[in-house]
């Protein structure tokens, strides 16, 4: 065997014992399709406000501008689709965010895979993504064939649907590459058709400005009031696109008990969430995602849908 591919086995072997999904492995070089298409959407205005997204244009799409003499971007997938959801007469929160805030689950076990590779390896140099750095995270994990890009711009996966977070190592090692799988979107336009605010403005193209999460998560002043009575009851992300997603009745419930919801969460009815206070926010959501709302951001979502 050799010793690329004798790497390669280590580490995609590792990835599955700290709890990821699975593991695809590509080569870190430009991304030539999506260049066009990043700009195009960012030309559209379709990212609102999310001005972060304008930055660092070059090295979203080259590894190499990241991490230097990076040869190989290592994909991996950490499934978070809860054994039970919420209350039905219960204002909705995305099931990312019952548990503990992912960045800090995945940060750990992905550190843990690269002091794994540099212990097994040798010197290794590499840094870790969790959604947080310019990295096209869904563009690399089709690149390593991990899934295909679906028509609602989430990455889809035959055995397993979506509901799962992607995360990357990138590392100056050479390892050998997955090769992209097929879409098996065909005819279908669920997500199209039930998406609350038309944001799915074509197949494969959100408009960002217009979807449930950006209102509820990314936008810092009011929600347009153009959208009273389109939020679906949404106060923190939507999963309409994924939940009505057929490929999603393979998902199966996660085993990482960091991603369990605080015990009053699935419980509370929307009476509950209209008489909120900051204490029990900080109770429930003391290291959860919806922190990044702020209490006065779920109280604004909260009053949209009330008033």
């Amino acid at each position: 065997m050799s010793i690329k591919k004798r790497n390669t086995k280590l580490i995609k072997t590792e990835a599955k014992r700290l709890g990821f999904l699975s593991c695809g492995i590509s080569k870190a070089q430009f991304l030539e399709d999506e260049a066009p298409r990043l700009e195009k959407w960012l030309n559209k205005n379709m990212h609102g406000q999310m001005q972060y997204m304008e930055n660092h244009f070059d090295k979203r799409l080259d590894p190499t501008k990241l991490v230097e003499d990076s040869k190989s971007v290592i994909s991996l997938l950490l499934n978070y689709y809860p054994e039970e959801e919420q209350n039905q007469n219960s204002f909705k929160l995305s099931k990312y965010a019952y548990g503990t805030d992912y960045h800090f689950v995945i940060k750990k076990k992905l550190k843990s895979l690269l002091h794994f590779i540099q212990e097994e390896v040798g010197e290794v140099h590499g840094r870790a993504f969790v959604d947080s750095a310019p990295v096209l995270d869904k563009a690399w994990a089709a690149k390593s064939g991990l899934g295909w890009i679906g028509k609602n711009s989430n990455l889809l996966t035959q055995q397993v649907g979506s509901f799962y977070f992607i995360a990357e190592l990138i590392v100056d090692l050479d390892l050998e590459y997955d090769v992209p799988t097929t879409d098996h979107c065909g005819s279908c336009t669920a997500c199209i058709e039930a998406c609350p605010t038309q944001a799915i403005v074509s197949p494969y193209v959100v408009d960002g400005s217009k979807c449930i999460s950006y209102f509820t998560i990314e936008l810092k002043e009011n929600i347009p009031s153009e959208y009273k009575g389109k939020l679906d009851d949404w106060i923190f992300g939507c999963d309409v696109c994924q939940d009505v997603c057929p490929w999603n009745r393979f998902s199966k419930p996660h085993r990482e008990p960091l991603f369990n919801p605080h015990p009053e969460l699935l419980s509370m009815t929307k009476k509950d969430w209209e008489e909120i206070t900051e204490d029990v926010f900080q109770k429930v959501f003391k290291s959860s995602a919806v922190n990044r709302t702020k209490f006065s951001g779920l109280k604004r979502n909260i009053n949209f849908l009330k008033d």
